[in-house]
């Protein structure tokens, strides 16, 4: 029986002529152009800045118009920033995408390879909002990082005062309220009187004055007072810092509203009065109003932090999302298709009650919200997300807190 003979893979077309790659690293960035136009396609670069304006000058002699580097850690960053100020399309890709496509050599670098499938178009750029939005992101993010920080010191606190042994914890609901830090000053301060500390006691505490006195009643140590100032004043510290936070906040907020021309007047009565844990100082909701038009409190269980982070994260389009289904897999809360021994995974039933929160009674909010296609785009996914089986882990994963206790309205 003759042998028969393979046909030859058809040859894959040019996309992206312009196409160059960058491949990230710590001390040193390896960029590679089209070999056709020059001799050396392959040059390192180092990581200071000026290193960075000197590989955008070579991209341009080069004619390059399209630039793909790999999201390696945080390095990143400067050069996606300083390549984008030069006006290159820059194309921030998964490495698993580079590693999923067959055929590539051992002897070809990284940059060399990542340029080819550039070209070939083979290659699919991560989400990467606009610059305002991204200065939004970077400024909430740290903010939650120091309500992360402020919350540990309560913690400790807590601890300074249990090893006095002074219950406060079990008299006043919230020792950061105005109860708990009247006399955690107080006693900072020296004051030791149960009399006057149970006089701190607000109209509203629900524990009286002498259920106060009896919890104030402990066996006070120099160093446990001298933990317990020192978790005080770094609590403070953060809460300065959180402040200055939201001052920035609300200016990114304010200049990405400022050409919208949506009318105040035209935002609705909230849904809720009760003011949340840990939300920015300013009025979130009117400044998100002014920027998409819509208020997305209106929305059951959508609060002001949790609209502020939507919005922070994926900008006021999504319409970089094909479907919800692509949404909620970028958000890390789509069940894993694959499994050992050919096994569905049953992710429990926590994480779909709290999905169930955030989808209950939206119709009724429809005749309420306006219908841009933003609010269209969170109609669709929150509709997806009602039918996910959640566990603590994967929302943990998720770069959007569905969960945060103080988002619930």
């Amino acid at each position: 029986m003759a042998k028969q003979k393979t046909c030859k893979a058809p040859a894959i077309e040019t996309v992206n002529v312009g196409a160059a790659a960058v491949d990230i690293g710590s001390r040193e960035h390896m960029a590679a152009v089209n070999p056709d136009v020059t001799d050396t396609p392959v040059r390192a670069f180092g990581t200071f800045t000026h290193d960075l304006h000197d590989l955008a000058y070579w991209f341009k002699s080069h004619g390059v118009t399209s630039v793909a580097m790999e999201s390696t850690g945080v390095y990143w960053i400067p050069a996606f920033e300083i390549l984008e100020q030069h006006g290159f399309e820059v194309v921030l890709v998964n490495a698993r995408y580079a590693k999923n496509v067959p055929g590539r050599k051992t002897d070809v670098s990284d940059a060399s390879w990542l340029r080819q499938l550039h070209s070939y178009g083979l290659l699919r750029g991560s989400f990467r909002p606009s610059a305002q939005i991204a200065t939004l992101r970077a400024y909430l993010r740290q903010r939650e990082r120091l309500v992360e920080y402020a919350a540990a010191h309560i913690q400790y606190m807590q601890k300074a005062l249990m090893e006095m042994n002074l219950q406060l914890h079990h008299v006043v609901s919230d020792i950061t309220g105005i109860t708990g830090m009247k006399i955690i000053r107080a006693i900072v301060a020296g004051e030791r009187d149960l009399d006057v500390l149970s006089g701190y006691r607000d109209v509203r505490c629900k524990a009286s004055t002498e259920t106060i006195k009896a919890a104030l009643n402990g066996n006070d140590r120099p160093e446990h007072i001298f933990e317990l100032t020192q978790s005080l004043e770094l609590y403070d510290f953060y809460q300065a810092k959180m402040l200055e936070c939201d001052r920035h906040l609300e200016a990114t907020l304010a200049a990405l509203g400022a050409d919208t021309g949506h009318d105040p007047g035209e935002l609705p009565h909230p849904r809720t009065k009760t003011r949340q844990v840990s939300t920015p100082s300013f009025d979130v909701r009117a400044a998100l109003f002014n920027v998409l038009g819509v208020d997305l409190t209106q929305i059951h269980g959508m609060g002001p932090s949790l609209s502020l982070k939507l919005v922070g994260e994926c900008g006021t389009d999504l319409r970089a999302w094909p479907s919800a289904k692509h949404f909620t897999s970028w958000l890390c809360l789509a069940p894993a298709t694959r499994s050992p021994a050919g096994r569905s995974y049953h992710l429990g039933r926590a994480g779909h009650q709290v999905v169930l929160r955030l989808c209950c009674d939206w119709q009724r909010s429809r005749s309420v919200v306006a219908t841009p296609p933003l609010v269209r785009s969170i109609d669709d996914w929150l509709r997806a997300l009602a039918k996910l089986k959640l566990s603590q882990r994967q929302r943990a994963r998720s770069p959007f807190y569905f969960t945060t206790p103080s988002d619930t309205a």
